[in-house]
């Protein structure tokens, strides 16, 4: 009897990703899975557990990979504004990528859930709200080192957070990269309007 053939773990995770990420939950079934993966849904439940968890571990590596640019630039700038600039310049870039689907997985993959699944829209919405508390942490943090006045900072996460939802929500309808950079740049505008100090351009 011929032995089933191997297949990288790994791999088959992206590929799920994937497709989780242009057709959402509800809408990949296990026989789209069976077909993006290449191997039975036996072996994809013996790898994975259920179509639910393989779906949490692909947000988790689209997080960790092509969605944790939020994180990597709230960590990595020196002040708010640069941070604000890096995450919406990128955000421009990974949602318009050729050749990957386009906008946000985890703002589009869950937005409207069957009952038995809105946990998982649920699960999803708890992420998109740690991202904004962590944006607003970084913009408390500036005003107490005296780098954007004193203001509501959770507004004005809030906002930050509607523009990138709104980014992925046009990218996804097909509206070019040189128009949400505009729009960007519009954005950058208001969080000028908070400064201390020049902002830099967003094209910087």
């Amino acid at each position: 009897m011929a032995r089933p053939r191997e297949f990288d773990r790994d791999e088959a995770l992206v590929k799920a990703r994937d497709a989780f990420w242009v057709r959402g939950y509800e809408g990949t079934s296990m026989a789209d899975l069976v077909a993006e993966l290449g191997i039975a849904s036996a072996r994809i439940y013996a790898a994975f557990g259920s179509k639910e968890d393989l779906f949490r571990e692909a947000v988790g590596l689209y997080e960790t990979r092509e969605g944790g640019f939020v994180d990597r630039a709230l960590a990595e700038e020196p002040t708010a504004q640069r941070a604000v600039a890096r995450i919406l310049r990128e955000a421009v870039e990974v949602y318009t990528r050729q050749g990957k689907p386009w906008g946000c997985m985890v703002v589009s993959a869950a937005t409207n859930c069957a009952a038995e699944n809105i946990r998982l829209q649920d699960w999803l919405a708890q992420r998109r709200h740690r991202q904004t508390d962590a944006i607003a942490e970084r913009l408390r943090r500036a005003v107490m080192d005296g780098e954007i006045v004193d203001t509501d900072v959770q507004r004005l996460a809030d906002y930050l957070t509607a523009v990138m939802h709104g980014l992925s929500v046009q990218a996804r309808d097909g509206v070019p990269a040189t128009r949400l950079a505009a729009l960007c740049d519009l954005a950058l505008v208001v969080m000028d309007g908070f400064s201390k100090h020049e902002m830099a351009d967003f094209a910087s």
